[in-house]
């Protein structure tokens, strides 16, 4: 099942993707209302939309924690010029970072050096408290793309990333959470990263340090899961910030994201106020997100 968020008569609601079109399954806050019921679902109200015509929210439909894991791609770990870490790192994001497909993200002058980072995003189903690895996947409720949007010299100001991973609408997720009976394997799955058509990251989450069901044992040692809980999973090799000759995200770049079967996750850098699309664009631009895992 594809799940999606959207906006109808200014108001946040949640539907079913089949296709083009857009089953509905109500108001977003009525999920909200009752977190520990919204796994089960209602049925369709009737309405159907196409969802070109949509403007869409984030895939989450409900906010919990939002859980972020840096350095866990080998070949990222290497671009970096860090040692691979014995325990998965931990840090995180807020509310505020979170964006949907389609939407405008700014950037302001609070920094210079803006990079993407195309990640699998987890979306937990149930509670997990001390949950030994065999059963960590047991947990999980859907899968999205991600883009962990990072200004680096905000984040290389102290020890602690915070401050250069919570900007602003620096947490895109969409277009869609795909339900984790579609995703047979969160380690064989394709991962890839555009700008402006140019392709920036192309691996496999197999490159992981620390698998899914890894990062979900740990976490759940030290905190409890709760439903609607986000975890970012790291970023493959292929950022800007492991480059010899960096050249930042600018005002008009267009940044692609597409996980295998997780769909295409599209947004544009703007300068000053952001500005949301009124609907998903349909524009390719050739060798880009869309030409792959069709």
């Amino acid at each position: 099942m594809r799940l999606v968020t959207f906006w109808h008569a200014d108001e946040l609601r949640a539907g079913v993707r089949d296709g083009e079109l857009v089953q509905d399954l109500g108001p977003l806050a009525s999920f909200q209302s009752k977190p520990e019921s919204w796994t089960s679902l209602r049925p369709p109200t009737g309405l159907t939309f196409e969802i070109e015509n949509l403007r869409l929210g984030p895939s989450l439909m409900i906010r919990g924690k939002l859980i972020c894991i840096g350095l866990n791609y080998k070949r990222h770990v290497e671009e970096s010029g860090s040692t691979p870490p014995n325990t998965p790192v931990v840090f995180s994001k807020f509310d505020n970072s979170i964006a949907a497909s389609g939407q405008d993200i700014t950037l302001s002058d609070a920094a210079e050096q803006y990079d993407y980072e195309a990640e699998l995003g987890v979306v937990i189903g149930r509670r997990a408290r001390n949950v030994p690895e065999r059963a960590a996947l047991e947990h999980v409720f859907g899968y999205c793309n991600a883009n962990d949007l990072s200004a680096r010299d905000l984040q290389s100001r102290s020890s602690q990333w915070l401050l250069g991973k919570s900007l602003d609408g620096f947490l895109p997720l969409g277009p869609e959470l795909v339900t984790a009976d579609e995703v047979s394997d969160p380690q064989a799955l394709g991962i890839r990263c555009w700008v402006d058509g140019e392709l920036r990251q192309n691996s496999t989450t197999a490159d992981m340090i620390f698998s899914v069901a890894e990062i979900i044992s740990y976490l759940s040692k030290y905190m409890t899961l709760e439903t609607g809980d986000f975890i970012a999973t790291g970023t493959p090799e292929g950022v800007i910030l492991g480059m010899n000759q960096k050249t930042w995200l600018r005002a008009g770049n267009l940044v692609e994201i597409q996980i295998e079967g997780l769909g295409c996750l599209r947004n544009r850098f703007v300068r000053g106020e952001a500005s949301v699309q009124n609907k998903q664009s349909r524009d390719r631009i050739p060798g880009s997100c869309g030409a792959w895992f069709q």
